[in-house]
């Protein structure tokens, strides 16, 4: 799997991501989920983010 990347234009910054993922993903200082910089990528965890987030703005 590659590194999850979050879209900043579709994300609502609904925060579910990092609820479900937080090892990986995170909120920034602008209100959107960002990866967290050197997040050890658990495929699992992030299938769960990309498959719930309500917007589609997570890719993996």
């Amino acid at each position: 799997m590659a590194n999850p990347v979050v879209d900043a234009d579709l994300c609502v910054g609904c925060g579910l991501c990092a609820q479900v993922c937080s090892d990986v993903f995170e909120m920034g200082a602008e209100g959107v989920a960002v990866v967290i910089d050197g997040a050890n990528v658990d495929e699992d965890c992030v299938q769960d983010a990309v498959d719930q987030c309500p917007v589609g703005a997570i890719s993996a």
